[in-house]
C-alpha cells in the first residue's frame, strides 16, 4: 500500500530537529586491493567525486545540516577531504558536518565491533546534540533520495523506526537483509540474507531489501542500543539484532525508495527502477562508473536541483593533443577529470580521474584510471581498473588473455581486470 503524505505537522522543524549519522568506518574488503590504502567510502567515484558525497549531499539537499562522520579504518584521505570539501556549513546556526573517529570513548576500549556499537560507543555526543530524529546512514553506497520525504513517511504513521528499502528480484534477495511486511507495510519480521526471502504482498517476484538507511525517534534508539551493548550474544549489528528485536516491540515500518528516490525526469517516464548501487564489488564498482558513459545514464549527475558536492584541488583543464593520421588524442563517450592529458591516445567508454595522463599511440577501452596515474605509450587497457598512482609501463596489453593477466594483475570472476602499483612493481 502506497500512502499520499498529507502533513498535518511542521516537517520544517522536524528536519531541523534530525541528526544524521553517517558510518564510514568500512574497509569494504570485497573491493580487494583497491582499498588497501583507504576505506570505502572514500574511493573515487564518477571521476570527480568521492563516494561519501553521496550521502552527504543528500543530507544538505534534504535540509538536514547536522551530520556526524563516524571513521575507523584507514580514514585519512576521507578525513581530509571532509575538513576540506564540508567545512561550509555555519556552527553558529547549529550546522555541521562533524567527524567522529573511533576513540578509546569506553571502558573496554575497543574498535566498533559493528554499526550498531559504532553508534553506541557516541551515544553521549548524540544526545549532546539533542535530537528527536536520528538517520543513520551508510557512507559507501551510491544514490540520491530526499530524506525529508522519509522522515515525512515516518512521522505520517508514527512510526517508531523506518526501513528504507528497495524493491529487488526475489532471486538477488538472498543478499540481502531483507523485511517482511504486512499490507500497510508495516514490517513483522527482518532476516539476514535469507535462503528463502519472503516477497512483498501482491508482489511474488520481488522483495524488499533494507537500504541500511534508518531513522529512528531518539528515546527508542539509545534504548535499544544499551539493551544490546548488555547483551553478550548480540554481533552489534543494526540488521543481525537491533532492526529484528524491535520489530517485535515497536512499530517498524518499511519506506518504499521509489517514494523518495530524486531520478532523472527521463527515467522516471521511462519508468526504471530507482537508482541504488552497493559498489561494494570490483565488478559493481566498474560497472556503476562505466554506466555513466551512455547517452542517458541511470544515475542523473547532472541535476542542478539536486547536486552532489565535493571538494577538489585546483588543477588545470583537460587536455587534448595530437591530430594527425599516426597519433590523435582524443576521447569518445567517456568521462575525464581536470588536470587529464590525452597526449595522442585514444580512449573510448571511459573514465579518466583527476590527473591522469595518456600518452601516444595508447588505446583505452572500458576502463578506469583512477587519479594521478600514468598510461605508457602503445599501451591496450580493455575493461580495465588502473588503481590511483599507478605508472603503466610503455607497450603492457592487459583485458584480451585472462590466463595471462591472472597471473600477473586480479581478474574478477565478471572480466574485470584489477592492475595496481604493487602488481606493476612485481612485473
Amino acid at each position: 500500500m502506497h500512502y499520499s503524505i498529507d502533513l498535518p505537522y511542521d516537517l520544517h522543524n522536524a528536519v531541523k530537529n534530525t541528526f544524521a549519522l553517517v558510518l564510514a568506518g568500512g574497509r569494504g574488503t570485497r573491493l580487494m586491493d583497491l582499498t588497501d590504502e583507504e576505506a570505502k567510502p572514500a574511493m573515487p567515484f564518477a571521476a570527480k567525486f568521492l563516494i561519501i558525497d553521496f550521502p552527504l549531499s543528500n543530507c544538505i539537499n534534504s535540509g538536514i545540516r547536522r551530520m556526524g562522520v563516524l571513521t575507523q579504518y584507514k580514514a585519512h584521505t576521507l578525513i581530509q577531504h571532509i575538513q576540506r570539501g564540508w567545512g561550509f556549513l555555519r556552527a553558529e546556526i547549529n550546522e555541521f558536518v562533524e567527524l567522529w573517529p573511533a576513540q578509546q570513548q569506553l571502558e573496554s576500549a575497543t574498535w566498533y565491533q559493528g554499526t550498531a556499537d559504532a553508534v553506541f560507543q557516541n551515544l553521549a555526543l548524540i544526545r549532546s546534540r539533542n535530537p528527536k530524529y536520528v538517520l543513520i546512514l551508510a557512507g559507501d553506497h551510491v544514490y540520491k533520495q530526499d530524506y525529508s520525504k522519509l522522515l515525512a513517511d515516518h512521522l505520517a504513521r508514527k512510526a517508531d523506526v523506518t526501513v528504507s528499502c528497495v524493491d529487488v528480484p526475489i532471486a538477488d534477495a538472498t543478499g540481502f537483509g531483507v523485511v517482511d511486511v504486512d499490507a500497510d507495510d508495516t514490517i513483522i519480521d527482518f532476516l539476514e540474507k535469507p535462503e528463502h526471502p519472503p516477497c512483498i504482498p501482491g508482489q511474488p517476484d520481488r522483495a524488499f531489501a533494507s537500504m541500511g538507511i534508518y531513522i529512528f525517534n531518539t528515546d527508542v534508539l539509545c534504548e535499544a542500543l544499551e539493551q544490546d551493548h548488555l547483551d553478550p550474544n548480540s554481533s552489534r549489528d543494526f540488521g543481525k539484532n537491533i532492526i529484528p528485536k524491535l520489530v517485535k516491540t515497536h512499530k517498524v515500518i518499511a519506506h518504499r525508495f521509489g517514494d523518495s528516490c530524486v531520478a532523472c525526469m527521463i527515467r522516471k517516464k521511462e519508468g526504471s527502477e530507482p537508482y541504488w548501487r552497493d559498489v561494494g564489488t570490483v565488478d559493481a564498482y566498474w560497472a556503476a562508473n562505466i554506466d555513466l558513459t551512455t547517452v542517458t545514464p541511470e544515475l542523473d549527475l547532472y541535476d542542478s536541483n539536486w547536486p552532489i558536492w565535493t571538494y577538489q584541488v585546483q588543477q588545470p583543464s583537460a587536455k587534448f593533443v595530437f591530430d594527425n593520421d599516426e597519433r590523435r588524442g582524443m576521447a569518445v563517450d567517456s568521462l575525464l577529470s581536470a588536470g587529464c592529458v590525452v597526449s595522442g591516445g585514444v580512449v573510448r567508454r571511459s573514465l579518466l580521474f583527476s590527473m591522469v595522463r595518456v600518452n601516444s599511440y595508447t588505446l583505452l577501452e572500458d576502463t578506469l584510471v583512477l587519479p594521478n596515474s600514468d598510461i605508457g605509450r602503445h599501451c591496450r587497457l580493455r575493461k580495465c581498473i588502473v588503481a590511483s598512482n599507478c605508472h603503466v609501463p610503455e607497450g603492457l596489453v592487459a583485458g584480451e588473455d585472462p590466463v595471462l593477466d591472472a597471473k600477473r594483475f586480479y581478474v574478477t570472476e565478471g572480466g574485470v581486470t584489477l592492475i595496481t602499483a604493487p602488481m606493476l612493481a612485481r612485473l
